[in-house]
């Protein structure tokens, strides 16, 4: 399925380029395009409603919380747990978004009830937003945490990442990386990319970038998009979904569209599901939900495998 822009005809690759900076900065403030609220209160409307779902997951499930898997203070994940970890099970990464400056894994665990309730492990990782980490650091962090399962958990039946915004990218990256270097092979089986950013060189120009500080050289080394490579031996049987909402900007929905049909030229597996009635911030809120239509396509994933 394809994934319209919204933007017209004729739209041309890198056409972010001739527009203004007001423009732009529109095109990357995804609170502006929600038509459910105003953009301040989609935004505070978000953090009370992924707070609130993790404190209810984690009430109601098995817990290891503030697991560190580095030396640094941000380097910890949370777990959510499967009543029978006694032999394998599916293991599904979630990776926070906030445009990476904001939000923690103290809001990343609302996902996990339908899906622990289907005997699959959830893991929240937290990371080093910005001031504090910058771009290089939070990729080395998500890559390290996923090492760390790996080498720790015995019992994961193949590794799932989900990610949202900033997160989406974070786990794009994890799909470009040398393992090698890491002393890992992990099995990673699928990928969700929700509403996600795989080309930074546009943030550069907007105020996004003034907490990230990025050079143009550090947005494209870490830019999904141009990392991009054949699916290594391990990875050919990998399926990519990438999703985005009505309601994200034409920006949004262009950046999802070519990032999903240059995996699809380099030989992934790939689907693009482009969600009806819902913004950027309601597509990922509603995988609390067994019955939203994105978790049980990420339930129906994990099945297959």
């Amino acid at each position: 399925m394809g994934i319209g822009t919204g933007a017209g005809p004729g739209r041309s690759v890198g056409g972010w380029r001739n527009m203004s900076t007001e423009a732009l900065e529109e095109q990357y403030s995804p609170s502006r395009w929600s038509p459910r609220m105003g953009s301040d209160a989609v935004i505070q409307a978000h953090l009370a409603a992924t707070a609130a779902g993790t404190q209810r997951a984690r009430a109601g499930t098995e817990t290891s919380l503030h697991i560190p898997y580095g030396g640094g203070e941000g380097e910890k994940l949370d777990i959510y747990l499967p009543r029978d970890t006694s032999g394998t099970f599916p293991l599904l990464v979630y990776i926070h978004g906030g445009y990476w400056q904001c939000l923690s894994k103290e809001e990343s665990g609302f996902a996990a009830p339908p899906l622990v309730s289907q005997g699959v492990m959830v893991a929240a990782v937290g990371y080093d937003t910005a001031p504090k980490g910058h771009m290089d650091i939070m990729v080395l962090q998500v890559r390290r945490s996923l090492a760390f399962l790996v080498e720790h958990y015995s019992g994961i039946r193949g590794v799932y990442l989900c990610g949202h915004s900033a997160g989406a990218q974070l786990a794009a990256m994890v799909l470009s990386t040398d393992w090698t270097e890491y002393g890992v092979a992990p099995d990673i089986k699928g990928a969700v990319l929700v509403s996600g950013v795989y080309d930074l060189e546009p943030i550069l120009h907007t105020y996004v970038n003034d907490a990230l500080k990025m050079s143009r050289e550090v947005a494209q080394r870490n830019s999904p998009m141009l990392c991009v490579t054949p699916p290594a031996p391990m990875a050919a049987a990998c399926e990519v979904l990438v999703a985005v909402a009505q309601h994200d900007s034409p920006e949004f929905r262009r950046q999802s569209q070519e990032y999903g049909q240059a995996l699809r030229t380099a030989g992934w597996s790939v689907s693009l599901m482009d969600l009806a009635g819902v913004d950027h911030f309601d597509i990922i809120e509603k995988l609390s939900e067994e019955s939203y239509v994105l978790t049980q396509v990420i339930l129906n994933m994990i099945s297959r495998a």
